[in-house]
């Protein structure tokens, strides 16, 4: 029996390629090398070569899976892992990262050993925590510490840089300041190794703020981007910067009505939980026209983190497998059959390249 052909995923690379050009471009006016993130569309190949292709001066992954496919694929880029490598992947992340970013010196001495062993040296960047309270040295002795251990003792280790993240966990802001107290790490190190570090990494797409403020401090030179890359949407849609020389349309849902109907809009009913354990809360506003989709949260997760491209359509909730829609104020009239399309975010976006159910499609129109 043959795959269905929806849900899709349709993905436009030659927009894509227009969005990682626009983003270097900004970058390197301001000197900052660009680590492309492919984590957010799950390390299709395909995505990954327009990124290489463009220009971005590395790969870069949290998973070291994705970091191997692009490695298999012969891609002539350095590869970095971005998220600090677990203690028993060690042996993995030196045979398939050229750099690696890290906040633990047991990591580290495990990493040399095994850099040692393959008969590597094993680029590291030191992560250092600036408030968001994710990964990082927070006190500053131990930071200074760990980059005294990698350039004196790990012969198999070579400290390229230090970086850190802002705004993914602690929603902290990668202002000026944080970028001149990075600045402040790198100098107190500088100074006691006796040479400058090739890399100081401000953050990640929600340091690209500084970059469009053209406020970026010159010692910044390296950052690690994805979603602003992707789908360009954060910076415009959460922070309401102009971002319209980029494409947010690169990734298209595309999911199949399967029922249209008119139904209550309040269930009807002693009320529960739905399937993930939640107890939502519904409006009653009358009967409604309504359409199920053959898609659901097992390849998007969040209903409220699509987006209808047709107008007077709203997206209510969904199921693991149904999304169901008011279209009674729809523009256009939708019947058994059609196919509607739906932007993304970079929530939604990393669900969809990550489901079985999802169909990949490439298209350059």
């Amino acid at each position: 029996m043959g795959r269905s052909t929806y849900p899709q995923l349709e993905i436009n690379l030659k927009k894509l390629e227009s969005n990682v050009r626009e983003i270097l471009a900004r970058c390197g006016s301001q000197g900052v090398e660009v680590a492309g993130v492919i984590k957010g569309f799950n390390g299709i190949l395909e995505c990954a070569e327009v990124f290489a292709s463009a220009g971005c001066n590395f790969i870069a992954s949290s998973r070291l899976e994705q970091l191997e496919a692009v490695k298999d694929a012969g891609f002539d880029i350095p590869l970095m892992l971005i998220r600090v490598p677990m203690l028993t992947e060690a042996a993995e992340a030196v045979r398939l990262a050229d750099i690696s970013l890290n906040s633990e010196k047991e990591v580290l001495r495990a990493l040399n050993e095994e850099a040692e062993k393959q008969g590597k040296v094993h680029e590291v960047m030191l992560m250092v925590d600036l408030g968001d309270l994710r990964e990082g040295f927070w006190e500053k002795e131990e930071l200074l510490d760990a980059a005294l251990m990698c350039e004196n003792e790990l012969k198999g280790i070579a400290l390229s840089g230090i970086g850190t993240n802002l705004g993914c966990y602690g929603s902290v802001s990668a202002t000026v300041e944080k970028m001149e107290e990075l600045i402040s790490c790198a100098e107190m190190i500088e100074a006691k190794i006796g040479r400058e570090l090739r890399y100081i990494s401000g953050g990640a797409t929600t340091s690209l703020i500084r970059i469009v403020d053209g406020d970026m401090p010159a010692r910044i030179n390296h950052l690690r981007v994805g979603e602003g890359i992707i789908l360009g949407r954060d910076l415009q849609e959460l922070w309401g910067y102009d971002m319209s020389y980029l494409h947010t349309d690169v990734f298209t849902l595309k999911a199949e009505v399967i029922e249209v109907r008119d139904k209550p809009s309040h269930p009807v009913g002693e009320i529960m939980f739905d399937a993930f354990g939640n107890r939502p809360v519904y409006e009653d506003r009358g009967i409604r026209r309504k359409a199920l989709l053959g898609v659901g949260k097992l390849d998007y997760a969040f209903p409220d983190k699509i987006y209808p491209r047709d107008k007077g359509i709203e997206v209510l909730g969904a199921s693991s497998d149904h999304t169901i829609l008011d279209i009674e104020e729809a523009e256009k009239d939708i019947k058994i059959g059609d196919v509607l399309e739906f932007d993304v975010c970079y929530a939604s976006l990393i669900y969809a390249t990550s489901s079985a159910n999802v169909k990949i499609v490439m298209t350059s129109d």
